[in-house]
């Protein structure tokens, strides 16, 4: 299974780091990953994984400016596409259209290829905007997943929640996860 991971300039990078190793670990999964310029910086600043250490997590890995990578064409066949975290600016171009990096190309390729597209956005408060632009992507068949703290689990600490919202993005490819507690009811 090949699943293209894109990591923007929002906050939230320990994500898409968690999210990383969960792939690494499952079984017959390839990462296909691009991180923008932004999510480079705040994974310096937000935590104390270097950009060495993310780049041995993924299979493949691309720059955000190329846009002849073979992600960029719908010929080269993935499952899907996870951005985590996504930042609006990443989101609003995807819902109008606006290829102007790989990310957004790649995002744009799996709408045209009816393939799954999960984003995680990550801002807060939303403005009208930004619903706006997340309702036109849900009814087309993106999935929005943010991070939303889930506390009947009862969490330890932000590694528990962190993974909560792993074991949500992958039950979304259909992936288990072992590192999160689910509702038993």
């Amino acid at each position: 299974m090949e699943i293209v991971i894109g990591v923007t300039g929002a906050t939230g990078t320990i994500y898409a780091i968690n999210l990383l190793k969960a792939l690494k670990a499952a079984d017959e999964v390839n990462t296909h990953l691009i991180m923008s310029d932004w999510a480079k910086e705040n994974l310096t600043i937000e935590t104390k994984y270097s950009l060495e250490d993310v780049e041995n997590l993924a299979t493949v890995i691309y720059d955000n400016q190329d846009l002849g990578a073979r992600i960029s064409s719908g010929s080269f066949i993935t499952e899907g596409m996870i951005i985590i975290p996504c930042s609006m600016k990443t989101l609003s171009s995807i819902a109008q259209g606006y290829d102007e990096n790989l990310i957004a190309r790649t995002a744009s390729v799996m709408l045209k290829e009816g393939r799954k597209l999960v984003l995680s956005p990550r801002e807060s408060p939303l403005s009208p905007i930004h619903l706006e632009n997340m309702l036109k992507l849900s009814r087309i068949g993106v999935r929005i997943v943010p991070p939303m703290p889930a506390f009947y689990s009862h969490p330890q600490g932000i590694e528990d929640i962190v993974n909560h919202h792993v074991m949500k993005i992958l039950d979304q490819f259909g992936i288990d996860y072992d590192q999160a507690k689910r509702w038993k009811g």
